[in-house]
């Protein structure tokens, strides 16, 4: 049986659950899965959205597969059984005739290598709307365009069509030497390409690249590593090349569950990235600006036909993201010392601030709102129950670090006199938010619809600790709220919604889970006020948390720790916070 010699690709053997994980590769839209209720049948889906043929923004969730049957069989086409073994950079299928195994040749092409000495291959359904038949294997023409040939001696090359598609199959005799292979290869483009890499040179390209990946992270503690290759394995599967509106390499939430590029979610990735990538960190920053509107606003989210600036449920308006930027520019600038892409981003980012008080606050009050509840991020929050727009505590926090972030870029890339502007007005919109929100009673902050207070008990309520600038005695109010079990300190801390608000509800996304994001900046946010103890536990705690489960997930039950039901899989900006925080852990930064 085929073994990778690299000890990251073996530690994570069978790691990639592919009855619920897609086996992709860095910048591929294709997506390989194993039937749960056919285990001897794969099928092979699409991330992307196809909106031009399944108009909505959700509808690929639902689509069917682009191949919904594909089975490995012996030369007279017979499907045979399988035992598959997954890596991050092949799968291998252990089968009666022998040794299958599949690989990416490229980013567009799937690579099966046969077993030696046997006739064998695979068989598939597709539904095109133009099938080719020839001497090598074939092409079909339809909303993305099939190629599938062999390298090998040909035995069987059967096309049969049915009703609403076609069955091939295609079987070759393997050669003594294990290079004998069949190739998927799918694009949207005509030129579709009928290379064949012998197998060996394929699948040792494929275990170098994977290689590379994992042996450029940092080094950490050996509690974290298993889940922290893991982590890194997520990050390297969501990638998309660009495409389309895709300009740069950028990393998807998760493939399988949210294809294209969503503003905040990559900047959160670029904190991982930096370590190992700088490139590919800065793009992650910069993907965003490519897509900047004329009024300075950014995109919600970005996909290969398209920008998402404007949604009409559940209200009708300009959606984005909120304005972290700045700040996660800054992180990666500390690991990078990349001064160009902060003179890149600079100016973007000044008319990215403008748009927020220009065109978002209403009453001239200083006070920003939102205008839709997908721009927060937290889409289902309680806080958006009594109607929008909403003069949010959130908001405000990531406005006023945004601007202190500004103040060190400006700083940095010698602008002396902005810099002092950008931290004269982060300084104001500090004491303007105790002004607005602060309830002394409570010791809470309240967000605001129509100037009266969403008494909603949430961790957003404690979110101007992260701007460093709250007096002593709002800042220990809003600690003991942030230590009390019966609110936010429980068995995982910190769920989205107080354990003793009336609306929490632990399985519904932001109304009660814990989010591995939020608890990062929780963490950032101790550090910031002096508290490196309970930042080190926070931390501590978040990272045992992920290490939990078997994969990264988007969200987590506060109590038992476990992904309530719609919580996304191999969840990116989860991963990338697991990862820095380990990193920072083990390098002693945190505890």
């Amino acid at each position: 049986m085929y073994v990778p010699t690299s000890p990251y690709l073996l530690a994570l053997e069978n790691r990639i659950r592919i009855d619920s994980l897609p086996f992709s590769d860095r910048g591929s839209r294709l997506l390989l899965f194993q039937e749960r209720r056919q285990p001897d049948t794969l099928y092979l889906k699409l991330a992307e959205r196809l909106t031009a043929l399944t108009p909505g923004l959700s509808t690929y969730r639902s689509r069917p597969p682009f191949i919904p049957t594909l089975r490995l069989v012996d030369g007279e086409g017979r499907p045979v059984p399988f035992a598959a073994t997954t890596y991050p950079h092949a799968i291998v299928f252990q089968t009666p005739l022998g040794e299958f195994r599949c690989v990416y040749q490229d980013e567009s092409t799937l690579s099966i290598g046969l077993p030696p000495h046997v006739p064998s291959g695979i068989s598939f359904s597709v539904i095109p709307d133009l099938a080719r038949p020839d001497a090598h294997g074939g092409e079909f023409k339809t909303v993305r365009n099939c190629a599938y040939t062999t390298n090998g001696e040909l035995v069987l090359n059967r096309v049969a069509q049915r009703s609403g598609g076609y069955d091939v199959t295609l079987t070759a005799h393997g050669d003594s030497d294990g290079d004998t292979a069949i190739t998927l290869h799918i694009q949207a483009g005509l030129g579709l390409n009928r290379r064949v890499t012998p197998f060996r040179a394929a699948l040792a390209a494929a275990e170098d690249r994977w290689h590379r990946w994992f042996a450029a992270a940092p080094v950490v503690d050996t509690a974290y590593q298993r889940q922290y290759y893991y982590a890194w394995w997520v990050l390297g599967n969501n990638i998309l090349s660009p495409y389309g509106f895709l300009h740069r390499e950028s990393v998807a939430p998760s493939k399988a569950h949210y294809v294209g590029s969503w503003q905040w979610d990559n900047y959160f990735h670029a904190l991982a990235l930096c370590y190992t990538e700088p490139h590919l960190a800065s793009d992650q920053i910069q993907f965003m600006l490519d897509h900047q509107m004329p009024d300075g606003m950014i995109p919600d989210a970005v996909y290969d036909e398209g920008a998402i600036t404007q949604l009409e449920v559940p209200v009708a308006a300009a959606v984005t993201k909120p304005p972290i930027i700045a700040w996660a520019a800054m992180h990666v600038y500390d690991q990078t010392g990349d001064i160009a892409m902060l003179r890149d981003i600079y100016d973007p980012l000044v008319r990215w601030n403008s748009w927020w008080f220009g065109l978002n606050d209403d009453d001239a009050d200083g006070i920003v709102s939102y205008a839709h509840p997908f721009s927060s991020g937290l889409d289902d929050s309680p806080l958006w129950d009594f109607g929008m727009p909403v003069e949010a505590v959130d908001l405000n926090t990531y406005l006023c670090v945004q601007m202190e972030a500004l103040a060190k870029m400006a700083g940095l890339i010698g602008r002396p006199r902005d810099a002092a502007m950008w931290q004269t007005r982060s300084t104001a919109m500090s004491r303007r938010m105790i002004e607005h929100f602060y309830d002394p009673a409570a010791g809470l902050f309240w967000s605001q619809h129509r100037h009266q207070p969403i008494r909603v008990l949430t961790p957003f309520s404690l979110y101007p600790l992260w701007t460093g600038q709250m007096p002593p005695q709002i800042r220990e109010r809003l600690l003991a709220h942030l230590r009390d079990p019966r609110s936010f300190w429980g068995t995982h801390p910190l769920p989205t919604v107080a354990y003793s608000d009336p609306t929490y509800d632990p399985q519904q996304m932001w109304r009660g889970p814990v989010w591995i994001n939020i608890n990062y900046i929780f963490i950032e946010a101790l550090q910031r006020i002096d508290q490196p103890a309970l930042a080190g536990e926070l931390a501590e705690r978040t990272l045992r948390l992920v290490m939990g489960q078997g994969d990264i997930y988007e969200y987590y039950h506060p109590i038992t720790g476990e992904p309530p039901p719609k919580a996304a899989p191999m969840f990116a900006w989860s991963a990338a916070c697991f990862i820095d925080l380990a990193i920072r852990m083990s390098r002693g930064e945190l505890r």
